[in-house]
């Protein structure tokens, strides 16, 4: 049986739609004991606010809403070229309902009452490859990235600078801080965001604070 580490999940927001104020603060409050964050809203009207605001990496939506249903919401979303990997929820075995997501690739479909252990495990199918697509750019980036300065000395910087990226794709750090934590000399620290700010990988955007920009690796 396969082993799943479920502490992926607190880096990731999950986007909950349920009519039912209930279930909806208890599922609510059990995901959120999993992922960063958990946005429970009961309406669609309400869940397209969230998303044009938040950063959304799954859906989790009942179908049979109060006055709508949670399949034409996710239809609506595709049609909007918004496509977030999402859940289906039901109290129903309705064949049509199966087909429905079928049809709009949903990647589980599960029956209530919700098993807490059959969504998290199916969070975590989801959200993983994600994880090691991300992996897997960043470590390419930091290659390309290494391949751009001359000192080997500042390897180490570079490292230090994917592994503290935000959401943002941003560095928010001093000079300091990162003497703190890596053995360089000021002088060699300044000529690293020099050479890397001159071939734009990185830009300042405020004190402390530099964007990377993997678009210049692209001319490396």
């Amino acid at each position: 049986m396969m082993t799943r580490n479920l502490k992926i999940l607190n880096e990731f927001n999950v986007l909950y739609l349920e009519d039912d104020d209930s279930l909806l603060k208890q599922t609510r409050d059990m995901l959120s004991d999993f992922l960063k964050n958990v946005y429970a809203v009961k309406t669609s009207a309400e869940a397209k606010q969230v998303i044009k605001q938040k950063k959304v990496d799954v859906i989790i939506s009942d179908i049979l809403l109060e006055n709508e249903n949670g399949i034409d919401f996710l239809r609506e979303l595709k049609e909007e070229d918004i496509n977030i990997p999402a859940i289906l929820t039901t109290a129903h075995t309705d064949t049509k309902y199966l087909l429905d997501a079928i049809k709009l690739k949903v990647e589980n479909y599960i029956v209530k009452p919700i098993n807490l252990k059959e969504l998290l495990n199916t969070l975590h199918d989801i959200l993983l490859p994600l994880i090691q697509e991300r992996e897997i750019h960043k470590n390419s980036n930091i290659i390309r990235t290494i391949s751009a300065i001359t000192d080997s000395k500042q390897v180490e910087v570079v490292k230090f600078l994917f592994d503290n990226l935000n959401e943002k794709n941003e560095l928010i750090a001093s000079y300091s801080d990162i003497m703190q934590q890596i053995s360089i000399s000021k002088p060699t620290l300044i000529k690293l965001f020099k050479e890397l700010s001159e071939k734009k990988i990185l830009v300042k955007v405020a004190h402390k604070t530099y964007r990377f920009n993997d678009k210049s690796l692209e001319l490396i």
